[in-house]
């Protein structure tokens, strides 16, 4: 069985509304999500209330909390829509009963780019400047822009929004 199969078989559609929550940090989350339409935002919430964005997440991603869904635990992270979003919903439990070599296949290809992603950015923030960071996304994500707010932007690059702003006049400047 390919994903698209199984989602077909086992997934419920769902929506979500601009700034709705999916799931919050803290609290036991089994779902995951395939992202048909629509933008969302996995963040830490921190102590002293301030967000660190993990990723952004659009059309054909699937988004949910691994530790939680496989280990039973309360999510790291919480997911909130950028705009409208609709979606397809299932047990992280029926996916790995589900299991066939094909479902398998298509699983271990989507763990693979979702490792790429993240070691790509753990590269970025230990090795490039803020500007270079900025300039790397822009290549790589351009249909965030437009769609993630600059703050949002900025806080992903782990930047303030008066620096964001800053590499953006410079960048405009030079060109």
């Amino acid at each position: 069985m390919r994903l698209p199969e199984f989602l077909a078989q086992h997934a419920s559609p769902a929506a979500l509304a601009k700034g709705q929550h999916l799931f919050r940090q803290g609290e036991p989350e089994q779902r995951l999500a395939y992202v048909v339409h629509g933008t969302l935002k996995a963040y830490y919430l921190q102590e002293n209330g301030s967000e660190r964005i993990k990723s952004f997440i659009t059309e054909t991603d699937i988004i949910g909390s691994l530790q939680s869904a496989a280990r039973d635990t309360p999510s790291p992270f919480s997911l909130i829509a950028l705009e409208d979003c609709q979606l397809l919903r299932f047990e992280f439990q029926t996916l790995q009963d589900a299991a066939d070599l094909q479902l398998s296949t298509d699983v271990v290809q989507t763990l693979i780019s979702l490792a790429v992603k993240k070691e790509r950015r753990e590269y970025e923030f230990l090795c490039l400047k803020p500007e270079q960071r900025y300039l790397s996304l822009q290549r790589r994500a351009p249909k965030w822009f437009g769609r993630v707010t600059q703050n949002d932007i900025a806080l992903y690059l782990g930047i303030t929004p008066v620096a964001l702003s800053r590499i953006r006049r410079r960048i405009t400047t030079k060109t």
